[in-house]
């Protein structure tokens, strides 16, 4: 079924999503914090604006919105309104992300991806895992 929503009520609704201090950044900046973990954040000189920025260790970490970009998980889906819309914008996230990344690894960061189905409470010993595991990592030649 088509989507009901007036253009102005949808925009409305857009125009109220965050892209920082989202409730998954929150939720892995307070679980890193509790860790010991300090960082910066959203340092606009790099590349894609990482949420987290660790500059003494040389890593960054991005935390994406599964739909947003386009992760491939139930959260990621593809709206039924306005398919091509949607299709295109989700793409263009997804190339920009990539560009992010690659500019960051080429200037010598390591670099970390969090989606926010994986910031879930029956996931959280798993999310602690992975984030220690990246951040004691030594960094990559």
């Amino acid at each position: 079924m088509a989507d009901r929503i007036s253009p102005e009520r949808r925009s409305a609704l857009m125009s109220r999503i965050r892209s920082k201090d989202t409730q998954p950044e929150l939720a892995v900046r307070r679980l890193l914090h509790a860790l010991g973990y300090r960082y910066v954040l959203h340092d606009k000189r790099l590349p894609g604006t990482p949420d987290l920025v660790f500059p003494a260790r040389r890593k960054v970490i991005f935390v994406h919105g599964c739909f947003w970009h386009g992760h491939r998980c139930p959260r990621g889906f593809r709206p039924a309104a306005n398919r091509e819309f949607w299709a295109a914008k989700i793409e263009r996230n997804r190339v920009r992300d990539r560009s992010a990344r690659r500019e960051l690894r080429r200037s010598g960061w390591d670099v970390l991806e969090v989606f926010e189905c994986g910031i879930k409470p029956g996931r959280m010993a798993a999310l602690r895992a992975r984030l220690e595991a990246f951040l004691e990592s030594p960094r990559l030649p």
